[in-house]
């Protein structure tokens, strides 16, 4: 169990989790967490309360989708889809959500909890789902560049193709992470 991780709840940090990797809603298929639970390095937890913060200010709230992601989860992710616009290789340098400083979002309202529009479900490998692409109704383009903004001004970076991922900017310079509290299942 790593020190630097903060575990995350709905009570805690006033959040929704939703984790697909915990059930088989998810591009593989199947589960590839056996717990959904919300791991974050400490510094990254501290920009996501910000982030919360700003998003209950404007009536809104974070669904959860992803967070700290094991080492071995990536292998399993890119032996079953190597894609590196969507992926990152954990043959060179690992994932920033294995790292602890990616996390990956959505928006709902604080009132009836429904989900933000975003033109694509959470983990779509398709070009609309990349942060540019025009290809989403207006409400989708609005919703991701809130979402956006909040993140950005807590100070995350986005990944230009995927609207739900935000990172530390350096998150290269954060080590590899090995906490087994979300129970990979071995493929």
């Amino acid at each position: 169990m790593s020190s630097d991780l903060v575990e995350l709840t709905e009570d805690s940090h006033d959040i929704f989790i939703d984790m697909p990797y915990a059930d088989k809603r998810n591009f593989t298929g199947k589960p590839v967490y056996n717990q959904a639970k919300v791991l974050l390095h400490k510094d990254a937890e501290v920009k996501l309360q910000k982030a919360i913060e700003q998003a209950r200010n404007i009536g809104l709230k974070f669904i959860i989708y992803d967070a700290y992601r094991p080492p071995k989860a990536q292998f399993i992710f890119w032996d079953h889809s190597p894609n590196p616009d969507f992926l990152a290789n954990p043959h060179k340098r690992g994932s920033p959500h294995s790292r602890g400083v990616a996390v990956d979002v959505g928006l709902a309202d604080i009132i009836t909890g429904e989900p933000l529009e975003m033109g694509t479900p959470f983990d779509s490998f398709l070009p609309e789902s990349w942060h540019a692409n025009y290809n989403v109704s207006i409400e989708a383009q609005r919703n991701r560049l809130i979402l956006a903004g909040i993140m950005l001004n807590a100070g995350f970076d986005n990944y230009s193709h995927e609207w739900w991922h935000y990172q530390f900017f350096n998150s290269y310079e954060y080590p590899l992470l090995e906490d087994e509290r979300l129970g990979v299942i071995e493929p």
